[in-house]
């Protein structure tokens, strides 16, 4: 198909705006599908765990066909922990649809979309949706819509996408006002080199990974060898497809097309999802790689921020657990995963996650796909640590950030995401926790309940703005540690459910942070270790004691819990031994006897307490995390 006739989109919308919604009657609307063939809702929610919470987890691409044009349409989460899968979108597409709800306006998400999309030179078509609702206000949102983009207000398509209708018309509008896609070539356009943008990769267990791509320049055929320039893979395109919804196999993907290509390969480690595909002529593979084989931009490597462990709810589950994660890591490329062994809870797995939803969405993947009920230990943040140049080949297994900004000439900054790894304390200069700027959108009657719930989470307030005469943008600097707890429940708690949040990264700032380890009999637990500010500190250890104490089983011998803030022993309890009456069975008169038993009894325990070790009940562990 000739290059004028395609169009490549995604849906920028809040979460409960009917975007999948949207996607369906698109697909009605050009005959993709037919409504009698829908076997549910959300055509393009193929996961059963996206039907059930009516939300997209993973991004789907699908093409359409409307009078000769060609358009491909990807149906991409837009949830704040799904930012990775929401910048691969936008780096594939060339214009973008802005759905607002007719009834509840502009959210928080949407504006940090929309930003994200202008970053990324993209056309925006705005569209209000839900129009058919009794409580839509069109006019109000119309007003917030062209102070937002600076549109004319005759651009703006107010539409319903549950009943379909006017729906045609942003049909219409794709093809008159969006632009044909961007090609990429450093030479001339029409050259026979192949770049193709790697924006999301699946592995498969009968083709292996298939990778799906947006061609920029010239074309793939079947059996062509291409080659992944950051990774060195030279692989063939066993089969070329693409989805209309299901898999829909062709010759050659086209110049400006979004595709799949069948790899063979048998880990997505070696096609990951920044990468670009090339197609070179006459080159040896990877001894003449050219110099100008540069990959395409656009793309930015995932960096979780949270993380967590996992452990198997018996330890002689643990086989399972490892074979579930290794297939599950497959399919989601923003897991990062590394295994380890604690002393006190054997094997585990320390994962790092894009947020509290993506960790969520990862313990349900494993109890309903892989049937592995799992424990998460509390969710830590990663921090940076400045610590001495000499002292750092002390720690080669730390991944060194080097900052020019650095005043001291012989220190470096290093990233700690796990409580173990960080040094000790005269090893250190200071620590810094990693910042997020929040955006909440709310109606003015809820202000002072926000703004006291953030004042107790150590806020910065930057700025409030009016949306319109009833709802308020507030903006605040945060402690990411301070959001991936409750936050986000207490903010709809506390407004009714009405207000609306958003955060992104923003910087690390220096803070009083101490480490905060649990010591059960002479023994650290490395999953009960977190960082944490030294007035949290003071808060949180005698609760952590008090609550193991009553959910570990008692032995014949005492058992002491502490707190360890360093290597000082801030708080201390004792689980009481179990007594034993040895001496049950004398006469009354035989004290001897009883003096010598009660003593070999103590020189038992004493002997005992030395070699036995104290095992974790993974039911006292979930009822901690519980508390």
């Amino acid at each position: 198909m000739n290059l004028e006739q395609i169009r490549n989109f995604c849906i920028i919308a809040h979460i409960d705006h009917w975007k999948s919604t949207l996607a369906d009657r698109l697909l009605e609307i050009t005959w993709t599908i037919d409504k009698r063939d829908m076997k549910h809702w959300q055509m393009l929610d193929t996961m059963e765990l996206e039907q059930e919470r009516w939300i997209t987890i993973k991004l789907q691409p699908v093409r359409m066909n409307w009078k000769g044009y060609q358009l491909n349409i990807i149906d991409t989460p837009w949830h704040v922990d799904f930012q990775y899968e929401v910048s691969r979108s936008l780096a594939s597409v060339e214009w973008a649809l802005l759905i607002v709800d007719a009834a509840q306006g502009i959210e928080a998400q949407t504006l940090s979309n929309v930003y994200m999309a202008i970053e990324n030179d993209l056309d925006i078509i705005p569209v209000i949706n839900k129009i058919d609702l009794p409580a839509a206000d069109v006019a109000k949102v119309t007003e917030e819509i062209v102070n937002l983009i600076w549109c004319d207000p005759s651009e703006i398509i107010p539409i319903s996408a549950k009943t379909g209708q006017n729906v045609e018309a942003i049909l219409e509008a794709v093809i008159e006002r969006v632009s044909s896609p961007q090609i990429y070539s450093e030479k001339n356009p029409e050259n026979d080199e192949l770049k193709a943008l790697v924006f999301d990769s699946q592995y498969d267990a009968y083709r292996g990974v298939v990778s799906y791509v947006k061609v920029f320049s010239w074309e793939i055929k079947k059996w062509d060898t291409c080659h992944f320039l950051n990774t060195d893979k030279k692989i063939e395109a066993l089969d070329v497809w693409y989805f209309s919804p299901s898999y829909v196999s062709d010759d050659k993907i086209g110049l400006g097309s979004i595709w799949y290509v069948v790899t063979w390969l048998k880990t997505i480690k070696d096609a990951k999802v920044w990468d670009t595909l090339w197609k070179p002529e006459n080159v040896s593979w990877p001894k003449d790689k050219p110099e100008d084989a540069k990959a395409i931009e656009g793309f930015w490597e995932v960096t979780p921020f949270i993380y967590a462990g996992i452990f198997a709810m018996d330890s002689s589950e643990y086989p399972l657990l490892k074979d579930a994660i290794e297939k599950l890591v497959l399919n989601d490329s923003a897991l990062a995963v590394e295994s380890s062994v604690s002393p006190a809870l054997w094997h585990w797995y320390r994962c790092g996650f894009l947020g509290l939803l993506h960790l969520d969405i990862v313990k349900e993947r494993l109890l309903r796909e892989f049937s592995m009920d799992v424990i998460l230990t509390s969710p830590q943040v990663t921090y940076r640590v400045l610590i001495l140049w000499d002292k750092l080949s002390e720690y080669s297994r730390y991944s060194a950030e080097l900052l020019k900004d650095v005043k001291w000439q012989k220190c470096t900054r290093i990233l700690v995401s796990n409580p173990e790894d960080l040094p000790a304390q005269w090893r250190y200069l200071y620590i810094e926790e990693p910042i997020a700027k929040v955006e909440i959108i709310t109606p003015q009657a809820y202000i002072w309940n926000l703004m006291k719930l953030s004042q107790e989470r150590r806020w910065i307030f930057l700025n409030q703005q009016f949306i319109d005469s009833d709802r308020v943008m507030i903006t605040y600097e945060l402690p990411m540690n301070e959001l991936i707890w409750d936050f986000y429940d207490e903010i709809k708690s506390l407004s009714s459910w009405y207000a609306s949040l958003n955060y992104e990264f923003l910087k690390y700032n220096k803070d009083d942070l101490v480490k905060l380890e649990v010591i059960i009999a002479d023994e650290k637990v490395d999953a009960l270790a977190f960082i944490c500010h030294r007035d949290q500190a003071r808060m949180l250890w005698w609760k952590i004691c008090a609550n193991l104490k009553e959910s570990i089983p008692k032995a014949l011998f005492t058992i002491k819990i502490q707190a360890v803030v360093w290597v000082d022993v801030v708080w201390r309890e004792n689980i009481s031994a179990m007594r034993k009456d040895v001496t049950a069975k004398l006469y009354w008169w035989d004290v001897s006897r009883k003096k010598k038993l009660l003593q070999k009894q103590a020189k038992w325990k004493k002997k005992m307490k030395q070699f036995w070790k104290v095992s974790l009940p993974s039911e006292a562990f979930v009822n901690l995390l519980k508390k």
